[in-house]
């Protein structure tokens, strides 16, 4: 049996797990309101978002950890068990928040989810770089990171909807089930890289392995994996291209979060909405992050067919994600009525995704393929170590209900994430040994 354009049904099942994996998230900040009232009845106001801050640093510490971990696991083992380890964990941790009971069972069962959850980023990046030849990985990126964004838009209404009908114990159980389910697809398909896949059609093997081939490889032969550049541990931190990627993205990623987590916080604190009402507005944001993540992907492609090479297009378009970002961010400052601020954070997101998809493609564009989830690992640790930082002063910057301060900083956030890519990357292209 041979199937067709093999690669995009791979990439449609990653997309999908990060739907799964964005629906699993949000359900703690949607339900958050009737949390609230049934575990802390008896805390103030800054101190239920205090609380909520404090659960939520802690997700994003174990997922920073478990980028690094998953990195190496998925080097370890492969993209199919890495993906198998990652989404069955991250369900049964989903379920298991039905049983919270406080703020230390509450935090550890999102410590559990964010560790497991973290090996779909690198996993993502690294199946990219198996099953994609080189012009077409932004536009496979872009598909992958539109899940993230159709997660945030199905999530909150979906959420909001489920508890009409349901209590939020129950929510959690009903959306950790879906992870599972999706094991068995996946399980089924992903039977092998595209180099032994035995329902793999030899025309599509051979655009996979050829358009991976690097510059210095002679033409119509294709790279072996021993010709790629796939350092320890310790050289490639020693790489200042690595450091561009990992800095980068430690800059970048803090902006995504700053509205994946206090999206629906924003929308109760400033204009008063119930967990119903917030799923009218809460899911606008996230359509521009899926338009974002199209854009990215199909832009990169289409001036790579132009003609402009890896570097100009990588670099071109995290700038102009960038730019996007910037004058929005600096209009949320005082955005007025609701749509208007829920349409802002639509452009924000549409930035975003634009420049963040072209970033995450940077570990397959330097490195070979046995070191890619390594560095992605690397890079998402420290992107989510960067959203540590701002989740844990939102409560302080917002205090007064003026989230003007978390949005400036958001600015300058983008502003450094274009500066590392440009000045620690001086080309963007396959490295070589140092010994050579």
């Amino acid at each position: 049996m041979k199937i067709q354009g093999l690669r995009w049904w791979v990439i449609a099942l990653i997309a999908l797990a990060t739907i799964i994996n964005y629906v699993d998230r949000q359900s703690l900040s949607v339900l958050w309101p009737d949390i609230v009232e049934e575990l802390f009845p008896d805390e103030s106001a800054l101190e239920r978002k205090q609380i909520y801050a404090n659960i939520s640093i802690v997700f994003v510490f174990a997922y920073a950890f478990g980028q690094a971990i998953f990195g190496k696991i998925f080097d370890w083992v492969g993209t199919r068990i890495g993906f198998a380890l990652s989404i069955g964990v991250w369900s049964l941790a989903t379920v298991a928040h039905a049983f919270a009971q406080g703020v230390l069972s509450l935090s550890f069962f999102r410590a559990i989810l964010g560790v497991a959850e973290a090996g779909n980023w690198p996993g993502a990046a690294k199946g990219n770089a198996e099953w994609f030849p080189t012009k077409e990985r932004a536009l496979a990126q872009g598909i992958f990171n539109s899940g993230a964004a159709i997660g945030g838009i199905v999530a909150i209404p979906l959420i909001a909807f489920l508890t009409v009908y349901m209590s939020w114990k129950m929510v959690f159980v009903v959306v950790g089930l879906v992870g599972f389910l999706w094991l068995i697809p996946w399980m089924i398909l992903v039977k092998a890289p595209p180099g032994k896949h035995p329902w793999i059609t030899e025309e599509e093997r051979e655009y996979i392995l050829t358009g991976q081939r690097r510059s210095d490889t002679p033409e119509g032969e294709v790279e072996s994996e021993e010709d790629e550049y796939n350092p320890p541990t310790s050289e490639l931190l020693s790489r200042k291209q690595s450091w561009g990627v990992i800095i980068a993205s430690a800059a970048i990623d803090p902006i995504w979060w700053l509205f994946v987590f206090w999206i629906p916080i924003y929308l109760n604190e400033v204009y008063g909405m119930d967990v119903k009402s917030i799923g009218i507005y809460g899911w606008v944001p996230y359509v521009g992050a899926m338009f974002g993540a199209w854009f990215g992907g199909l832009l990169a492609q289409n001036r790579l067919k132009a003609g402009w090479s890896t570097d100009k297009t990588r670099k071109f378009i995290i700038t102009l994600g960038c730019l996007i970002m910037l004058p929005s961010l600096l209009a949320m400052a005082n955005p007025g009525e609701p749509v208007v601020a829920v349409l802002i954070m639509a452009v924000i997101l549409f930035g975003f995704q634009t420049a963040i998809g072209n970033v995450q493609t940077l570990p397959s564009d330097l490195l070979g393929k046995k070191s890619v989830g390594t560095l992605a690992g690397f890079a998402g640790m420290a992107a989510k170590l960067g959203a540590v930082g701002l989740t844990s002063l939102v409560p302080f910057l917002t205090a007064d209900g003026n989230y003007t301060p978390a949005f400036v900083i958001g600015a300058s956030l983008a502003i450094i994430a274009m500066a590392a890519v440009w000045l620690l990357i001086p080309k963007v292209e396959p490295l070589k040994s140092l010994s050579k």
